[in-house]
Parts: structure tokens; C-alpha cells; sequence
């Protein structure tokens, strides 16, 4: 009697947490999870033990492969709203005033690794989903409005310069440094990433930018050029190098701790969007080239175009954050890329390595299904999730018609000349990276000095550091003379080099 009162009181205690059945991945019940599966008291563990064979499979195979830029990441659910019709721009639906589209946006650091400090000096990823009625678009930028480099063909460079050395696994001045001395468009990005802007002081306090021009095509078909900017509503707020240091002794995860406080105390953060539209017969009216991803359009407005509010922290960080996948091919009627050589090979490698980290139904995943219904006859693979039943999986076809839709047509785009590989005209390196400088407040302009010294001043080769110094002089002359007296190097050098 006594046991049989154990026994519904052991019932009446499972009942009152609402515990469910341990299982194995087939949904069979498992009977012991403490012990393994032994012959005799003494003797040696069975293969035969599926739970235990199991569990160390699962276990060798939770890791899918890093990304190799923006591994580490922050993922939060929200929605966006737009408030201003530019139907006059776009067809796309998402900007019909009113609209609302659920977002996923995830922010990250670009260079460094997955289990890195928040607080290194790095551009910030700000990469956004809109769920759209649609399909998915993807807004996929940085909380820095240009980039390194405006050619695709130069990335893997870029980060291979940037990452830790193959020899010594050290990220080494010496070794991106000597890259972006034969690169003087760099000069504007790294002007802004070795100011204060390098560090934000979290993720809500910052703005996002496309960084590339896009296309948007009204349903006339015409053609206008776009820009997007995130403006945040909490401000700009950044560390200074010192401060930085400070906080990366007490705490790896501080902006991703701060999101998720603010979140879950209802301070949710919001973000107006913005664009700046120019006409192509307006290409051409600059000393620059306005589809260079080195390049601010800095003299065109911005109309304000949508608010998004971020609401809701993610359920399982693997499950959404780390597997959550983010294409600049990921397009919707309306909006196309434009002629930019970086987004042009982004289209590509974006959605190419997405493939790889998560395979090539990845799209299927919860995090990353459109909300709209999906109809291809892509077929198989890993992780298919799709429920075909047709003996069709071709197009045309009679038997079971999937027909095209006009509006997923690309707009004609008119070309001249010949194939080539050459550089673009107009490419004022150094230009933009002035304007950012002067723009500076003092004490601004003096932790860029510090911070560019402080990896400037362990630069060996001597070439390497004098051509960096003379393409800061070039953008400003107070600015490279500063800096040359920071690392102690030759002036008249810098100077010399500044008028070869």
C-alpha cells in the first residue's frame, strides 16, 4: 500500500510540471539516460546501446561550420512599418504606407571570431529580413555606410589580410596594412573604423547602412537608385578605446546582454529607415562614382520611409540566430541590385556560402522560410524539409502548370563598350575620408590619431607605413601630419610619397 501511495504521488508530481517523455531523434521513449548499455556488471559498453551512440554522434555533430566573416552574431524578432508611400518608386509591397512586415535582424562583429569580445574593434554587421508578402528581402549592411574595397574580386583578400596570420594565428597591423597600402580606397573605411565609430558602445545605439546602391522599379518600369540607411532612435553612443578595455575585462557579451535587457523590460529599440534616390541621368553628376561602395552620396537628401521596432529576443540561439541565412539575392519585385562590383559578386558569394554553412535547403529552415507559400521544383538534397508529391518536378508542364509572374522580370538595363577588366573612373580615394575627418570634433580626431597609431606604430616595413601615412595626409594634411608625429615617422617621406 505504501509503495502503490509513492507510485500516484511520483504521477501526481510529473503531472503538476507538465514533463514530457524523454526520446531519442524517432520519437521512441528512452528508458535510461543515466547508464550505458553494459555486458554484465563488468564488462564492455554495446554498440547495440542506440541512446549512447546516438547522443555521441548528435554531440560530435552539433557545430556547423563557422561563418567566416560575421560569426559572431546577435538575432532579434521584430516588425517593420512603413510610413510614407513611395509607390511612386517601387512596386514593391513592403513600402505601401501602412505595411507591416515581420523582421529578423541580426547584428554582428565582420572579422573576428564566433567566441570573440564584443568589444574589439571591428565593423559591425546590420543585417536585416523583412518577411514580406513578397517573399524574403534582405537588407544585409554594416552599422558603417561605406566599405574597404569596391571590387568583389579583392575579398577574400581583404579578410585573408585581416584574419589571423596562418602562421602564427595572431590578427598582425603588419600583415592588413601591407594590404591596404596598394588599396587607397580604403582609406575612408578606415578612417571611420579606427575612429570611436569602430567600437559602438552597443547595438541599439547605432545606425545601419546598405552600403551598396540598389535599384528600385516602380511599376512603370522605371528605374531609380537607392541608398538605406538605418537611423537609430536611441542615438549614436560609442566606446573610446579605454573605456572598451575597460568593459572587455568584465564582461565578453555586453552588447548582446544589453539587447536582451532592454528587450525583456519592454525598451524596445526602433530604427527609422531612410533612402536617398538619385535618377541614373544623375549618375554622372559627381566627381565620384556613386555605385563605388567607397563612396557616401553626401549631398543628396534623405526622406524617411519606415520605423522598425524590435520586440521579441530569439527562442534557441542556434536555431534562429546562428542558422538564420542572409543573401543580398535575396530580392523581391522592385527592388534590384545595382551595377556596384562589390554587390554584384556578393549576389553571389552571400547566398553560395549559405549553401555550404547550412545546405542548399537552408531556406526551408523556420527561421529562414519565406511566409509566403513556396513553389519550385528544386528537389533533395540534405535537410529537406518540403512535403512534393507530384509526379512533376520540371517546368512547363501540363500535368501541373507553374506559370512565370511578369513581376519577377529584371528590368532592361542599356550597355555600351566591350568586356574588360579595368578599374572605374572617377575614383577619388581620399576625398570622403577628409570630409569625415574635418567633420570630427577634437577629441574625436584625437582618439583616431590614437587608435590608428597605437597598430600604425607596430607596422615593420617602412614603405608599408609611410604610404598608409600619405594616404591619410592626402585625405586631410592636418590629419596625416598628426598621425606621422604619432608613429614617429618621416614627414617629408609622407610627403613626398603624397605627390607621386
Amino acid at each position: 500500500m505504501k509503495k502503490t501511495l509513492i507510485f500516484f504521488f511520483s504521477i501526481g508530481l510529473i503531472g503538476s510540471v507538465n514533463a514530457q517523455t524523454l526520446t531519442r531523434d524517432n520519437g521512441a521513449p528512452v528508458g535510461d539516460n543515466q547508464n550505458s548499455q553494459t555486458a554484465g556488471a563488468n564488462g564492455p559498453t554495446l554498440l547495440q546501446d542506440v541512446q549512447l551512440i546516438q547522443k555521441l554522434q548528435r554531440f560530435a555533430r552539433e557545430r556547423i561550420p563557422e561563418r567566416v566573416v560575421h560569426a559572431r552574431g546577435t538575432g532579434v524578432h521584430g516588425e517593420f512599418v512603413a510610413t510614407r508611400n513611395i509607390r511612386d518608386l517601387t512596386s514593391a509591397e513592403v513600402f505601401k504606407r501602412g505595411e507591416k512586415t515581420p523582421v529578423f535582424v541580426r547584428f554582428s562583429t565582420v572579422i573576428h571570431s564566433k567566441g570573440s569580445p564584443e568589444t574589439l574593434r571591428d565593423p559591425r554587421g546590420f543585417a536585416t529580413k523583412f518577411y514580406t508578402r513578397e517573399g524574403n528581402w534582405d537588407l544585409v549592411g554594416n552599422n558603417l555606410p561605406v566599405f574597404f574595397i569596391r571590387d568583389a574580386i579583392k575579398f577574400p583578400d581583404m579578410v585573408h589580410s585581416l584574419k589571423p596570420s596562418p602562421v602564427t594565428n595572431q590578427q598582425d597591423p603588419n600583415r592588413f596594412f601591407d594590404f591596404f597600402s596598394h588599396v587607397p580606397e580604403s582609406t575612408h573605411m578606415l578612417t571611420w573604423v579606427y575612429s570611436d565609430f569602430g567600437t559602438p558602445a552597443n547595438l541599439r545605439q547605432m545606425d545601419g547602412f546598405g552600403v551598396h546602391a540598389y535599384k528600385l522599379i516602380n511599376r512603370k518600369g522605371e528605374t531609380h537608385y537607392v541608398k538605406f540607411h538605418w537611423k537609430s532612435r536611441q542615438g549614436i553612443n560609442n566606446l573610446t578605446a579605454a573605456e572598451a578595455t575597460d568593459i572587455q575585462g568584465r564582461d565578453f557579451s555586453h552588447a548582446t546582454r544589453d539587447m536582451y535587457d532592454a528587450v525583456a523590460r519592454g525598451d524596445y529599440p526602433q530604427w527609422d529607415l531612410y533612402i536617398k534616390v538619385l535618377k541614373p541621368s544623375q549618375l554622372d553628376d559627381f566627381d565620384y562614382n556613386p555605385l563605388d561602395a567607397t563612396k557616401m552620396w553626401l549631398d543628396v537628401e534623405e526622406m524617411k520611409v519606415g520605423t522598425m521596432t524590435l520586440n521579441r529576443t530569439p527562442d534557441n540561439f542556434f536555431q534562429e540566430t546562428e542558422q538564420s541565412a542572409f543573401a543580398p539575392a535575396n530580392l523581391v519585385p522592385g527592388i534590384e541590385p545595382s551595377e556596384d562590383r562589390l554587390l554584384q559578386g556578393r549576389i553571389f558569394s552571400y547566398a553560395d556560402t549559405q549553401m555550404y554553412r547550412l545546405g542548399p535547403n537552408h531556406q526551408q529552415l523556420p527561421i529562414n522560410r519565406p511566409r509566403v507559400a513556396v513553389a519550385n521544383w528544386n528537389q533533395d538534397g540534405a535537410g529537406n524539409h518540403g512535403h512534393q508529391k507530384s509526379d512533376v518536378n520540371y517546368q512547363p508542364s501540363r500535368l501541373e502548370p507553374r506559370l512565370e509572374d511578369r513581376r519577377g522580370l529584371y528590368t532592361p538595363t542599356a550597355l555600351s563598350g566591350s568586356t574588360q577588366q579595368q578599374a572605374i573612373a572617377k575614383q577619388q580615394p581620399f576625398a570622403q575620408a577628409g570630409v569625415l575627418y574635418r567633420s570630427f570634433d577634437s577629441q574625436q580626431q584625437q582618439h583616431l590619431i590614437e587608435n590608428l597609431a597605437s597598430d600604425l606604430s607596430r607596422v615593420r616595413d617602412s614603405d608599408t607605413k609611410h604610404i598608409m601615412l600619405s594616404f591619410f595626409y592626402r585625405a586631410d594634411k592636418g590629419f596625416g601630419e598628426r598621425l606621422t608625429k604619432a608613429v614617429g615617422a618621416d614627414l617629408k617621406k609622407v610627403e613626398r610619397l603624397s605627390n607621386t
